[in-house]
Parts: structure tokens; sequence; C-alpha cells
């Protein structure tokens, strides 16, 4: 039973020499006291009394005695059940004779003998039943064993061995109970038993061989008792030389001596043996989760055995001590891998898929691992019950692995045994990384053919990588390639669970390894190419490539420009692909940022190309919802002018993209690395036609303004649909929203262009020249190239992510980055020199506040309970939409609400620790001080309670005017640069002025400063517009969720902005608002029609002619809403909860001008319409219209009288808290 193995690092021998200790003085021992004694790897056992080496030295008296003894009890045997029938049969006569007799008479011997043989009977059969159904049957079995192999002869002990590995292979085909009862026999003694004769390969017992094969099959294929089979020390080993011991000879040395029918029997053992092992072997290759990968073998695996398994795998062989030579072919050198079908299961090599059935379990209470059990052992049991299995001669069909050559079954089990190991503890890892140090067991099972071998080998190089323990091999760049090579072929072979698994470890390898990572990018990023194109329907492996190239891109290397465009194609279609999981698709965002971080200029058409994709996917999305029923057909038919406004600058967009790429087509449009991107959707079509020889002149600018455009589109789409919101965000938005605002591509490609374009003329005069030509007209005129709109394209970008920034999401991302945040506060306090548009400045301010209030909010709610947040559970956050901007959003009052003290002492600290380590003025602003203070210097810590703006005044527009350009300063009072009506407040003014930034603010510091915009046109060839009713219910929103209403607060309104604003009051009164309602204590209005407009009559007239807008007819003089309106102010201030001060124009104003001079004018509000009835009336002496609320300088009416009517409500509002 002891065996003694010899491990050294490239050699693995084997001794097995049979020892046998004598049972003289103990024959017979209890179960309880049997132990297995294993020898340690480094030490010999000392040889127990009566051991006897060799069998050749036993005496030959010990072998007469058994021999005796075993004649004498089968001769008692046969006499007792030879009595036993005597007896039975003349106790059957007397009851024949006396049947009329109904009490036979019967003799008292009979009568006791009868009794005791049925006593014995019945006793024998609880004995047998027991020890079959316990382990007392192995363990007598074994005890036998041991005192028949200590004291008989060659003969009888080889035959005693066939039968008791006989009796075995049949206990353990009963069930799992039989099985269970073989483990755990004498310690497990029964199976190192069984291991140690499948491992000797000689002639002689070949017989053995096959039943104790036959036994451990059945036993291995049982999951319940598996783990315990192959947990034994010096299982793997002795099962590997099994493999390598039992393959299939020369038929004349294999046949040599033995009958047909000892050959077929012998084959089975072996053979089932083998498919067994090959079951497990093969049985979980079709998953990635490291969970679902249950480890058979222990986690104090022995080195000797961890070694026998590297060096199978690294030489696909085991150095024996014994065995021939010959070639397993019989001498011809082949070797192959066969295809056979078993129970309809296809098996091509080592590859195969097999349905899982559940054993018999009849006695057993169900057990956990039935789903795991194999389909081999059901096969066994159909194999071994066949009777035409045992009378096939010597030319049986093998079994299913029987033509493999042994290499191909030993090197998937060690292979397997590894992975096993590996996976069970850190300590066996460390053992396999001490043994492989040098990387080659596992590069060798990565290159190996069979299939089973690459995806264990690939988990033992994955679990390696994974223990931050171990150190790094120096292979394991050879490995990354390896790995990527096993996946790409698997991928060419649709084998997407083996793609997979190499690809997990790729992912670690790259991970951890610098090196990896050079060897990748300079030699594998085609390989990860085309397996991506080819896996392009498997989302897992989609998911691992993606994973890998963020690695790759977003570490200390990065993608060249050639293969940034090669990869462009892919990167949008895993962001855009319907398949894609949220993993993929940020994986793609990143890569495709550093991209464009990376690249600058040269990336403007793949994030051209993105935007146009992402333009076309929410179009697509928002066709595809349904239209709401009961929805207003006017607002209905904006969506629907919008979504059609979009889809064709959608194509537009599209176009410019394929003539910008055109203009970098240098040679074949194979070769071409933006090829691939052009190929996709909407892109394909303007690619066909584009003529590469000739393309069309393209310049910056028509690129930039396609953007724009672009931009626009997907701003009115989004504005109101907070689903499409999501969607976009999720696309990507925010990587190309950050490129716009933070970096001037298109200025620097213009410049780009413009320096190409000056040395034109040089080059033509130098080919002249040579050529003694005259030279072509210079078509490439510097002067010529055009400026792109960036200011435009970064106006509209802020206006999208200010919408966007109400999202959380956009919160999270934004306030995580601070290169961003920084920026956002530079531009709010108009520190960047190239940026001078006040929407900018002003949804820069509006972006961080949403941001930072949100996340503060967020933070104290956590930190102190619901009793920060409003009455109603919702947040006292304000959030500033698009349609509010901030006036002077430098001004330290621009703070979040809500921030406590202890939060204002840790962005204290954390500034003074940024100020220490910053030299001179220069100073960086932290992300927490952004939400204080407009600017580093954190000015609102020096900023008192007391002089916190206590009034809100918020300016509305009029007819066809802006946020900041009706309220620009007037050049002259009584005519306007507008030519046409629809342009009709559209160049009032001075440009790049506005009063109530410049004066008002100076002038009248106690309160803080908006401006709403809201859509509107006087007819409807310039677009739909919604009527009053709607207008006013969205900005009344707009303006509660800025938290307008929440303190006293006056509208300054011009034109139709006083009819918006009194329907706000109105639908704020109907719908229970009372704090915007009873907070506004004054309206301004400048020249607001408050009973009607002879504007609005004249198109309503020639209706079929200027198609006027909604808002036009309700503003037709006379209308009833308008004078219900009116009656609604009028009760308000009678009730003296508001003040109203108006102004009235005194010129009329042109709205058509011609040729010549001429112009049609007419007085837009006349006196009695401009004046309520109520408040008080200032009359603007030569002042039109569009001029009433553009005064000249500071001491023009419009604008003292307005001053001076604030600074009353601010005393009143003063004198009323007081």
């Amino acid at each position: 039973m002891l065996r003694h193995c010899l491990r050294s690092r490239r050699r693995f021998y084997l001794h097995y020499t049979r020892r046998f200790s004598s049972s003289s003085s103990n024959p017979v021992e209890s179960p309880n006291n049997l132990k297995n004694r294993l020898p340690e790897p480094s030490q010999s056992p000392p040889p127990p009394q009566n051991f006897q080496t060799h069998l050749s030295t036993v005496p030959s008296r010990t072998v007469s005695l058994p021999q005796n003894s075993v004649l004498a009890l089968s001769t008692a045997i046969l006499s007792a059940i030879v009595a036993s029938v005597a007896v039975l049969s003349v106790n059957e006569g007397n009851e024949a004779s006396d049947g009329n007799n109904p009490t036979p008479r019967r003799s008292p011997l009979y009568d006791s003998i009868e009794h005791t043989i049925q006593r014995s009977n019945e006793s024998f059969r609880r004995i047998v039943h027991q020890a079959k159904q316990t382990s007392v049957a192995a363990s007598v079995l074994w005890q036998s064993l041991r005192s028949v192999m200590s004291s008989a002869n060659h003969e009888v002990r080889a035959g005693f061995e066939l039968r008791v590995a006989s009796l075995l292979a049949d206990i353990a085909a009963a069930n799992s109970s039989r099985r269970a009862a073989i483990v755990s026999a004498n310690g497990g003694a029964v199976v190192d038993w069984l291991l140690e004769t499948v491992a000797v390969g000689k002639a002689d017992v070949c017989g053995t061989q096959a039943e104790a094969a036959r036994a451990l099959a059945y036993l291995i294929a049982d999951p319940d008792v598996r783990r315990d089979v192959l947990g034994r020390p010096g299982a793997v080993s002795y099962l590997l030389r099994f493999i390598f011991s039992c393959q299939p000879q020369n038929k004349s040395k294999r046949h040599s001596g033995r009958s047909s029918f000892d050959n077929s029997y012998s084959l089975k053992g072996r053979s089932m043996l083998v498919a067994a092992i090959m079951d497990i072997v093969t049985s979980n290759c079709n998953t990635v989760e490291k969970e679902s990968f249950k480890p058979w073998l222990p986690g104090n695996a022995e080195m000797r055995d961890i070694a026998a398994a590297v060096q199978v795998i690294e030489e696909g062989n085991m150095h024996l001590d014994e065995g021939d030579s010959d070639d397993d072919d019989g001498g011809r050198g082949m070797k192959g891998i066969g295809i056979k079908i078993l129970e309809g299961t296809t098996a091509l090599g080592l590859s195969r898929t097999t349905e899982h059935m559940a054993l018999d379990h009849s006695n057993d209470t169900p057990s956990a691992l039935e789903r795991d059990a194999p389909k081999t052992l059901e096969l066994l049991n159909k194999r071994d019950s066949s009777v035409e299995q045992a009378n096939l001669s010597a030319a049986v069909v093998p079994g299913l692995w029987d033509d493999l050559h042994s290499q191909h079954v030993a090197v998937p089990f060690a292979a397997w045994a590894l992975a096993n190991w590996a996976m069970a503890s850190d300590t066996n890892r460390s053992h396999i990384e001490e043994l492989d140090r040098d990387g080659e067991a596992v590069m060798s099972a990565l290159l190996a053919p069979e299939r089973s071998v690459k995806w264990h080998g690939s988990l033992v190089a994955r679990l390696l990588l994974e223990d931050p323990n171990l150190p790094l091999n120096d292979s394991v760049s050879n490995w990354a390639s390896s790995l990527l090579s096993t996946a790409s072929h698997a991928s060419k072979n649709e084998d997407i669970s083996l793609s997979q698994m190499a690809l997990s470890a790729f992912i670690v390898a790259v991970e951890r390894s610098q090196e990896a990572r050079r060897t990748v990018m300079e030699k594998g990023l085609e390989l990860m190419r085309v397996t991506a194109k080819r896996t392009a329907k498997h989302q897992q492996v989609q998911e691992a490539l993606a994973k890998s190239l963020e690695l790759l891109s977003t570490e200390d290397w990065h993608l060249s420009i050639e293969e940034s465009q090669k990869w462009s194609s892919i990167l949008l279609s895993w962001v855009f692909g319907k398949s894609s999981s949220n993993g993929i698709r940020s994986s793609a965002i990143r890569i495709l940022s550093c991209i464009l971080e990376d690249h600058g200029p040269s990336s403007v058409p793949i994030s051209q190309g993105w935007l146009a994709l992402l333009l076309n996917d929410i179009l697509a999305s928002r066709k595809a919802s349904p239209v709401k029923e009961g929805a207003d057909k006017v607002k209905t038919q904006i969506d629907q002018s919008n979504i059609l406004s979009a889809g064709q600058t959608a194509n537009q967009l599209a176009v410019a993209v394929v003539n910008l790429a055109g203009n970098q087509l240098t040679g074949s449009v194979d070769t071409f690395s933006l090829a691939d991107l052009l190929s996709l959707e909407p892109f394909c079509g303007p690619f066909k036609n584009l003529k590469k020889d000739n393309p069309p002149k393209f310049d910056v600018a028509d690129s930039a303004l396609a953007t724009l455009k672009g931009i626009k589109a997907l701003t009115e789409i989004c504005a109101e649909d907070s689903l499409l919101q999501d969607r976009v965000t999720d696309l990507g938005v925010l990587c190309l929203l950050r490129r716009y605002l933070l970096r001037d591509d298109y200025e620097k490609l213009s410049a780009i262009e413009a320096y190409a374009a000056s040395r034109a003329p040089e080059a033509q005069e130098r080919v002249s020249s040579n050529d003694n030509e005259s030279s072509p007209s210079n078509t490439n005129n510097p002067s010529s190239v055009r400026v792109p709109p960036t200011a435009h394209i970064r106006r509209h970008a802020a206006r999208l992510l200010t919408i966007l920034s109400l999202l959380p999401k956009v919160q999270k991302v934004i306030a995580t980055d601070e290169t961003w945040c920084k920026w956002l506060e530079d531009c709010a306090d108009g520190k960047i020199s190239s940026i001078n548009d006040l929407k900018i400045r002003s949804y820069a301010r509006a972006i961080l506040l949403n941001v930072f209030c949100n996340q503060q909010i967020g933070i104290d709610s956590v930190n102190s309970g619901p009793e920060n947040g409003s009455r109603d559970g919702t947040s006292n956050c304000p959030s500033y939409d698009d349609m509010i901007f901030l006036i002077n959003p430098e001004l330290p009052h621009w703070k979040c609400p809500g921030k406590g003290r202890s939060s204002v002492q840790k962005d204290k600290s954390i500034s003074n620790e940024v100020d220490s380590t910053s030299s001179g003025s220069t100073s960086v602003t932290q992300v927490s001080d952004i939400a204080d203070s407009s600017n580093p210097s954190n000015v609102s810590n020096n900023y008192s309670d007391s002089e916190i703006p206590q009034m809100d005044i918020v300016f509305v527009h009029g007819l066809r005017g802006g946020p900041y350009k009706t309220w620009r300063i007037a050049e002259d009072k009584s005519s306007t640069k507008s030519g046409l009506v629809e342009k009709i407040d559209e160049e009032a003014g001075k440009l790049g002025t506005f009063w109530p930034g410049e004066w008002l603010s100076a002038d009248f510091p106690h309160a803080r400063l908006f401006s709403l915009k809201y859509k509107t046109n006087l007819t409807q060839w310039s677009g739909a517009s919604l009527p009053l009713q709607e207008v006013s219910s969205m900005l009344l929103k707009k303006l509660v969720a800025a938290g307008i209403g929440n303190r006293p607060v006056v509208f300054v309104t011009h034109s139709l902005g006083g009819l918006v604003v009194k329907q706000i009051l109105y639908k704020a009164k109907t719908e229970n608002m009372d704090n915007l309602v009873n907070n506004t204590v004054g309206v301004v209005f400048y020249s607001c029609p408050h009973f009607g407009s002879k504007l609005a009559d004249m198109p309503w007239r020639m209706g079929l002619v200027l198609r006027p807008a909604p808002t036009i007819g309700e503003l037709r003089s006379g209308s009833p809403r308008l004078v219900q309106l009116n009656d609604f102010l009028r009760r308000l201030h009678k009730k003296q909860m508001l003040q109203v001060l108006s102004f009235c124009e005194t010129k009329v104003t042109p709205i058509v001008e011609g040729y010549g001079g001429w112009a049609f004018r007419m007085e837009i509000v006349p006196i009695e319409s401009a004046y309520p009835g109520f408040g008080e009336l200032v009359v603007l002496e030569s002042t039109d219209h569009i001029n009433s609320c553009k005064p000249l300088s500071r001491s023009d009416p419009s604008y003292t009288e307005a001053l001076e009517f604030l600074r009353k409500l601010k005393a009143q509002y003063t004198q009323r808290e007081v």
C-alpha cells in the first residue's frame, strides 16, 4: 500500500514496489483501527514486522496453510449446504405423506436443525445486507486482501486481487451510498489501493488494473465522492501514470498469451476510467465565471503532485521507471484525435458539449451536486450491464477516447488539475508559481492544440495574475500575446467560451504588466480589431475587448491617429449598438475621449461622426415614441417641426463628415484609415457618391457650421424630454460637450488650413519655374479662409450642458472632473479672454450651481436627516434651466444655499493646502470651493449675511426679443436697424451692451438679477411658437424650480413680456402657488399692450398672406383674455400686494423698410393700451416701441424712473420687515 515518490523539476520518477505486511498476529482488525499510512515525500516509512519485500522470499509453509484453510472452509460450507438440503427434503416428504393428518408428526431433531438453519440464514442475510450498506464490507475485503497479500504466493495473490477489484467495481456500480462507503472505508485505504493498482502497467496484473479502473470510473464520475477520490495524496500522479501505462500497444505484444475475452474485458475497464477522466476535464470548459468552476482538488496539494502535472504539461510525457519504448500505434509514429459519437453527443478531439444527467440517488436524499453529475456514470452503467459487450472479440469497438494518444489525455488532465489547484487556494498558487518560475508550463498549455488545455491554461494564467501576493512572471508579455492569439483563433471557430476565458486572462495581464501593454500596442491591435469584427454579435467578448482596449489606451500608451481612425468604427458601434452593455458603452466612450484629447484637430472627423450618429439615434428614439393623447396641437406641430429640421441637419452633418474625411484621402480607399467609419450609416451613402479624384471644395468653416447646426438640433429635441436627456447622456454627449467647451479644435484646424493655403502659392511658383510656365491663378488665398463659428458652437454646447446638469448622473461626472470645474469657474468669472459671451458665462454659473448645490444637499440630507429639505420633502436647492439667465454671475452672492459651516471650514482647509503649494498670485480653485464663491479667493466668506440680496429682479423680453439684446443701451431712441418685421428687435441698440448688468447691478446691488428667454414669432413663416398660455405655464415651472418667488420679486417686462408675466401670476394663483403671487411686489411694463396692439391687428386681417402666429392672435385689440388678465392684476394692485410702473412710447416704429429710405411705420402700442388703468405711467418722449426699454444713458428717464421705482419697493419691503 505504501508508495514512495521521488520528485525533481524536470524528471518525475515513481517507484511502485508492492509491499504487504503480515497479518498473522492480528488476522482481522476492527475497521476503526485501520489507518492509511502514507509516507512523506522526503522519507520512506520503516517496514513493519513480518514485512516481506519480495514475494519470492515468502516460505512455502506460509503458502500451503492458506490453501488448506481455504479448501477446508469450502468443504465445510458445501457440507452445510448439502445437509440443509437433505433436512428440508425429508421435512417436505413427511408433510406430503401426512397430508390427511391436520397435525403431522415431526421429529424434534429435524425441528431443531431446521430452526437453527433458518436462524443462521437470517443472520447471514442481515450481515450481508449491513455489509453492503456500510463500509464494513470494504474494510473486511481490505483486511482479507492484506492477509492474503502477506502470506500467499503470486498466483493466489493475483487471483484474489482480481476478485477484490471486481467486487469493489460491482459495489461502486450499485448506488451512491455504496460508493461513499468505499471511499470512506479504512480512512481511504481502499481508494489508495485502487489508485496504486491502476498505476501498475504490467501485463500480469492487467485484469486487476482493468477492474480497479472500472471501480475508479464509477467513483470519479460521482460528484458526491469525486472530491474525496481525487483529493487523495498522489491521486493525480497515479492517474497520470495510468494514462501513460494504459495506452494500447502493438497487437502482437498486447494479445500474446491472452484470450480475446480478456482483452476486451481489460479494454472496457480502462476505457471507462479514461472516459470518466475526460468527462470531468471537458465538463466545465464552457463558462468564464469562476463561481461556476468548482475545484475538485484540495487546497493543500503536495508539491510532488503539482510537479508531475507541470512536467506533463511542459513535456507531454512522464518519466517512469518501467514501460515499453515502442510506439503506441505499433511503431508507425502516428498520432491523431478521433471523432466519435456517444449517445448522440458528437466529440471532435477534446472539444465536446455534454448534457449533464443526474445520478441514481434512489437510496439517498437529494444532493446539491446532482446538477453537476456528468453523463459518464449513466453511460458506464449501460455499458457495464450489456451482455453483448462482454462477448465482443479482440476487435471490440473502442470507447469515446480510446483512439487518442496518451499525451492527448494526460496533458488535458494535468492542465485541469493545475487549474483546480490554482482555484483551490493561494498556497497551491504559490507552489505553482515556484515550480513554474519561467512560465513555460502555462505557456505550453496556451500553445497546446487541445481546446481544454487552452481553456484551463488560460484559467491558470488568470488566477496567477489575479493573485496580488505572487510576483509577476517574466513571461507575462508572452502570455498576453498567446492569450490574444487564442482568443482570435477561437473567435474564428466561433468558440466563444474559449475566447471569453482567454480574454479574461488577457485583461489581467494587460492591467498588471506594462511590458504586456507595450507588446500588445506594438503587435496586437490588429488582432484585437479582427476579433472585434468577428464577434460583433457576442456581447461578452465585445465587453472583454472593450475593457482591454480601455486599459491599453488610457494608461501610459495611447493609440496613434491612424489606429484611432481604424478603431473609430468599432468604438462608435460599441457606443450605439443595441446589444452593447453599459460596460462596453462606457469603455468605448472613455477610449473616444482619450482619442479626442490626444489628437485634437486631427480627430475632428471622429467627433463630428460621433455627433452625427448621436443625432440620428435620438431622432429614431423620438420618432418611435408615441404621441401623447390630448397633447396641444401647436406643441405637437412644434415638435414635428423640430424633428423635420433635425433630420435635415443630420443629413447635412453626415455629408460634412464625409467631405472633411475626403480631404484626407490621398491613396486607395482600401488603405484609407477612415474607410470603416465611412461605411457606417448614415455616411455610406455620401461616401459612395464622393468623387475620390476630385473631391468637392469643403473648408473647416463648413464643417464647423454643420457641427453648430447639429448641436442646436440636438438641444431643441432634448430640451423638454427627460428620457431623451438620459439617452443622450448614456451615449457620451458629455465627452463631446467637454471637448467643444474646453478646446478650440475648429480654430486650430482653420489655422492649419490657412497655413496650407499660404504655402500653396510658393509650391505652385516652384513648379511653374521648373516648367517655365506661368503659374495659374491662386484659388487658395489665405484671406479667403473663413473663420469657423467656434463661439456659437461653445454657446450651444453650454446650453445643452445646462439642461443636462439637472440630471444626477451628469452632476456626478462634472463634480469629479476638476479641470472641467475649473474652466466653468473661470468662465463664469470672466477670466477667459476668448469668451465674452454673457450667455456662456451665465450657463457656466448655472451649471456649477446645479451641480454643487445638489451635491451638497445630498450630503446634508444624509448627515442631518430630512429636516434640511423643504416641507414637502423635496430638495430646497434651486435648479437653473437654459431659459433662465443669471446676470453678473461673477458676483459673490451666487452661491449654493444651505451649505453648512462645517463644509465651509472643510473647504477652507483644502484651499489652504492648495495655496501653500501655489506660487505667486496664481491659485488653483478646488471643486469644493466652487459652490461657495465665484472666484478662487473665496470672496463669499467675507460677504456677510446682512449683505446677501433679499430681492430678485426678473427681466422678461417681448416679441422677437432676447434675454440680452432687448436690454441693450440705445444709440438712437427713434429708429432701428431692422428692415423686416421678423427682425424687429434683432439689431437694435449697441451690440455688446447690457444695461441691467452694467448699470443696475452697481446702482442697485441689493438684488439678484435674472433674465428669461422664450421663443416667439410674429408669423408662422419663421416657425411655430407656443401660444401665450403655454409659454406662461412653461416659464412658471422654470421660475418655481429656480427658487424665484421665495423672496420678494420684481418683474421688468417689455411688450409681450408684460402679458406673459400677467399670465404667469394668474396661473400661479389658480394652481395655489401662493409664494410667487404673494412675493411679487412690483411689475415694470415697457410698452406693454394691456388691451391689444395694432401690430397684431394687421397680420390677423391679412392672415392668408402673413400667417400670424398663435401668440399674435391673442394680442388683437379688445381681446377678452387681455381684459381678464388686466382685471386680475388690478385686484392685486388694489389690495396693495404689488406696485405697477408703466412706460409708454410716443413715436411710430418702422416695420418694413424699402429702397430709397422708404419704410412702413406704425404705432405698435398706443398710450391707451400701454396704461393698464392703475399704477404710475411714464411717457417717453421721442421713443419708439423697440427703444422704449433701451436707455441712452444713466440719466435717461427709461432708466432713472425704473431705478427709483425699485428703490421705493426696497424701502417699503424693509419697513415692512421691521
